[in-house]
C-alpha cells in the first residue's frame, strides 16, 4: 500500500522545525490526562479508549476517522460506537510480544493518510492508550517525518507521556525503521536505472557463468592431458 501524504521532510522542514517537533508543546502532564486523547499530527490523535465514547468531544476535535485498535478478547468493550458519524476501521491485535505488528502496519498507515487527504483527522485508539495503540503510531510518525525510531517514539512520548509499548513492540519499532528507509531508497531509484542496473547484473552473472564454463573446458583438457601422459609414463 502507498502513502497518500508526502513526508514532511520531503516538503522542506529544517533540523531546528525537526527538533521543537520531537520536543512538542511542553504541556505539564497531569494523571487524568491519560483518560483524553492528545493531538500527535495536525492530523493525528492518540487516545485510550475512553476519548473515542464521547461523541461531542470528537465533534469538537474534528475527529473525522477513527482506528479502533483491540485485542480480539475485548470486541465488545472496544468497538465502533458512531458508525454513522465517523469512518472506522477496527484492527484485531494481541498486546503481546509475539504479535506480529508491522504486518498489519500498512492497513494503519493507509487508513490515516486517507483520512488527512481528505481534510480529516484520525483518532487511535485502544483500550489503554498505552502499549498497543501507540506503538501504530509510532511507526506512523517515523515515516511520515523521515526520522529515527528514536526520536519518533520520544516525539509521541511528549504528547502523550503514559505510552509503554511492550518490548516486542519496541523491538519491532526499531526494525521498521530500516524496513521504511529501505522502501525510500527504492522509491528514489528511477525505474529506467533500475532495469540498467538488473541488466548489467544479468550480464555480469553470464560473463561469470561462461568464465566457469570456460574454466570448467580447460580444467577437463588438462584433466585429459594428464590422463595421457601418466599412461605414456606406466608404459616407458
Amino acid at each position: 500500500m502507498t502513502s497518500v501524504l508526502p513526508p514532511q521532510s520531503q516538503m522542506g522542514i529544517t533540523e531546528d522545525q525537526l527538533r521543537e517537533l520531537i520536543q512538542g508543546p511542553g504541556e505539564e502532564w497531569s494523571y487524568d490526562m491519560r483518560r483524553r486523547c492528545q493531538e500527535i499530527l495536525p492530523h493525528l490523535y492518540l487516545g485510550p479508549l475512553q476519548a473515542s465514547k464521547s461523541l461531542e468531544t470528537l465533534q469538537a476535535l474534528g475527529i473525522t476517522h477513527i482506528l479502533c485498535i483491540r485485542d480480539a478478547k475485548e470486541a465488545f468493550a472496544v468497538r465502533p460506537r458512531f458508525p454513522d458519524n465517523f469512518k472506522y476501521m477496527t484492527l484485531n491485535v494481541e498486546d503481546s510480544e509475539e504479535q506480529n505488528l508491522i504486518r498489519l502496519f500498512p492497513q494503519a498507515k493507509e487508513f490515516i493518510d486517507i483520512g488527512a487527504a481528505q481534510g480529516g483527522r484520525t483518532l487511535v485508539h485502544c483500550n489503554g492508550g498505552i502499549s498497543l495503540s501507540p506503538a501504530f503510531v509510532v511507526m506512523y510518525v517515523m515515516q511520515h517525518y523521515q526520522m529515527a525510531w528514536e526520536d519518533a517514539l520520544h516525539m509521541v512520548q511528549n504528547r502523550r507521556y503514559c505510552i509503554s509499548p511492550n518490548g516486542g513492540f519496541m523491538t519491532q519499532i526499531k526494525e521498521y525503521e530500516s524496513i521504511y528507509k529501505a522502501g525510500l531508497a527504492v522509491q528514489r531509484f528511477p525505474p529506467q536505472q533500475q532495469q540498467r542496473v538488473v541488466s548489467r547484473r544479468k550480464r555480469e552473472d553470464d560473463e561469470d557463468d561462461e568464465d566457469v564454463r570456460d574454466q570448467d573446458r580447460k580444467r577437463i583438457l588438462v584433466d585429459d592431458d594428464g590422463d595421457n601422459d601418466d599412461g605414456n609414463a606406466m608404459q616407458s
